[in-house]
């Protein structure tokens, strides 16, 4: 929720002009920053827009150990923020417009009637900030016209949330803009509100969760029913996360992903449940001739993967590798098999993972996020990860005859402020 006070009409609503300032305050030298990305970002705000950045802000990407396609049937996931994150460095731009630049894209485009209408001169990308000013307008926040500059390290359409990181990151810059702070757990509402309204993917809670809620060190066990955030220790030393990237990418908005979310609902309803978070392996046994086959394999995912989040939270607490290879193998195939969203080349990802196996120092690997693409996530052995590195590159060149990317990560912290 938004914080007291913020209610549209109250004494503390924001007047634009009074927030509005006509000189650029002095800004922090750029290379005083240690990473590049940023600075690239507040480089790229000067070259754009004639004036130093005031204001920056930084959210993370994350990736998902066990819980893919349960967390808007109100399951358990565990995901983690990494240590990539996406900048958003900013201004007041002095009028109403809301200009925007993306590194990425080479794109700026600009909106009037304070964020209502799209962007005249850019792609899609936009439509996500979009949705964040009219978050902000919606809550009674009013968003003075400001120009960005968007740069990230989080890779697009690998499957690690590029877009909620995109979404939390502008979040924090319009706090700071609006001198308004939000409640986290709106915040990463408002984030899935744009995603359903403004890009069209009709997804769940948990990717703008991890982006906000991510901390050092720490996995986020997240009930995506009660909304209840359990950290749990990450046994850094002991293991490490690979994100291995197939190269193919996915456009969810236009995907098999919101056939998917409909086949769970269809499924709930059939078993006379809120939601599959309250299906069981006895009641699906036992509707075998009230669901189809389509419909129960989508529901049998669900289910165990609920069952198998909280295994591979307890196997981790034990560093049991054994048992963290079988949930994860066991995850992959289900998702492959039952809900369909895996592909050959995240399929080839798993199978030089097996090959590797434990004793080469793999301790699981499965595909992460939306599907239809993307990344595979590994559990590895931390201190062969140059070795691993090259058994799946030359493994997967050898199944499919294209480059994997692979990205070492570790748990880093959620949205936050920067300038």
């Amino acid at each position: 929720m938004v914080m007291a006070g913020n209610e549209p009409g109250s004494s503390n609503a924001l007047d634009v002009a009074k927030i509005t300032p006509s000189i650029s305050m002095p800004s922090v030298p750029v290379a005083e920053f240690p990473n590049v990305v940023l600075q690239r970002a507040l480089l790229t705000f000067e070259r754009e827009f004639g004036r130093p950045a005031r204001f920056a802000a930084a959210a993370p990407g994350r990736i998902n150990l066990m819980g893919d396609h349960v967390d808007y049937c109100n399951g358990l996931v565990l995901p983690m923020a990494i240590d990539r994150n996406t900048f958003v460095v900013g201004d007041f731009s002095g009028n109403s417009l809301i200009r925007l630049h993306s590194v990425h894209h080479g794109q700026t485009g600009v909106m009037a009637d304070g964020g209502c209408s799209p962007a005249l001169g850019a792609s899609k990308w936009t439509e996500y900030l979009r949705g964040m000013v009219a978050g902000f307008q919606s809550a009674g926040i009013a968003v003075p016209g400001f120009d960005a500059v968007i740069d990230s390290e989080v890779p697009t359409g690998a499957g690690l949330s590029s877009s909620a990181a995109l979404e939390m990151a502008t979040a924090t810059l319009l706090e700071a803009l609006t001198g308004r702070q939000l409640d986290p757990w709106e915040k990463a509402r408002m984030g899935q509100t744009a995603e359903h309204v403004y890009a069209g993917v009709p997804c769940g809670l948990m990717d703008q969760m991890a982006a906000v809620f991510g901390r050092e060190g720490k996995l986020l066990l997240f009930d995506c029913e009660s909304i209840a955030v359990d950290w749990r220790e990450f046994p850094a030393g002991r293991v490490a996360v690979m994100a291995l990237d197939t190269d193919i990418r996915h456009e969810l908005g236009a995907s098999e992903y919101p056939r998917r979310r409909e086949d769970c609902e269809r499924a709930a309803r059939a078993l006379g449940v809120l939601s599959l978070r309250h299906a069981s392996l006895e009641m699906l046994a036992a509707s075998v001739v009230g669901l189809d086959s389509t419909t129960q394999r989508r529901a049998l995912h669900v289910v165990t993967e609920i069952d198998r989040t909280r295994k591979l939270v307890a196997a981790l607490e034990r560093c049991d590798w054994v048992q963290c290879q079988l949930l994860m193998k066991a995850s992959h195939a289900s998702l492959r098999d039952d809900f369909e969203v895996s592909c050959p080349e995240l399929d080839a990802v798993v199978q030089v993972a097996d090959e590797i196996g434990i004793t080469g120092g793999v301790y699981g690997c499965r595909m992460t996020g939306g599907g239809f693409g993307g990344s595979c996530v590994a559990l590895v052995d931390p201190g062969r990860i140059d070795a691993l590195t090259s058994l799946f590159q030359s493994g997967y060149a050898r199944r499919t005859g294209l480059k994997l990317s692979v990205l070492v990560t570790r748990p880093g912290p959620g949205a936050h402020r920067i300038l």
